[in-house]
């Protein structure tokens, strides 16, 4: 198998991530890609033509991150989506969100690059969103992170997302008047997983 991505997408680290945490290094391969150059193998599998991507046998692809994930996590056998009950509807619900803030984030750097200011009702929008969700966090922390233990999908949806507002948004801190959130980030993003796909600025 094949996963196309691109390394700051934060959609495209929590596959990695849970292809780390499921234990399926050796079976897929990772190749970075341009996106915006349209790659035949990309689009071959994909349609969309989005990262990530994975292709599962020559031009049969999956997508989006969610259902790559949830692919992957059958193909283990189970180990980032709780099977049942409360705690698989808390780790999906918990994807939603850190999901959401990263399209929230990635739609507003795409409108400061088409040229939008800040004041613009667009990206105020998207500025919101993030703010209302990473205070919801704040008020319910995502649960707490065992180095030495498993790691769910929601948990790296929350963690990819914040690690992408600081690369991309360093100068506009998420951890101001949140420091519970910053403290389980802190945690987080030392399991092996999460770091071994950390991202910095390019």
């Amino acid at each position: 198998m094949k996963l196309y991505h691109a390394s700051l997408s934060p959609f495209a680290r929590k596959v990695r991530a849970a292809i780390i945490a499921l234990g399926l290094e050796d079976r897929i391969e990772e190749v970075v890609v341009n996106i915006s150059a349209a790659p035949p193998d990309v689009l071959a599998a994909n349609p969309l033509c989005k990262i990530p991507t994975l292709e599962i046998a020559e031009g049969e692809g999956v997508y989006d991150s969610p259902v790559i994930v949830e692919y992957l996590d059958a193909l283990a056998g189970g180990g980032v989506i709780p099977a049942a009950g409360p705690e698989r509807w808390r780790a999906l619900r918990l994807q939603a969100l850190g999901d959401g803030i990263a399209d929230a984030a990635v739609l507003w750097r795409g409108l400061a690059g088409a040229g939008l200011h800040r004041d613009d009702p667009l990206v105020q929008r998207q500025a919101a969103a993030i703010r209302r969700s990473l205070d919801r966090l704040e008020a319910a922390p995502p649960p707490e992170v065992s180095l030495a233990g498993p790691v769910d999908v929601g948990i790296l949806s929350v963690a990819c997302a914040l690690g992408y507002l600081d690369v991309r948004f360093a100068d506009d801190p998420w951890r101001d008047q949140r420091p519970a959130l910053a403290a389980w980030y802190e945690t987080a993003s030392r399991h092996d997983c999460l770091a071994r796909t950390a991202v910095s600025s390019p």
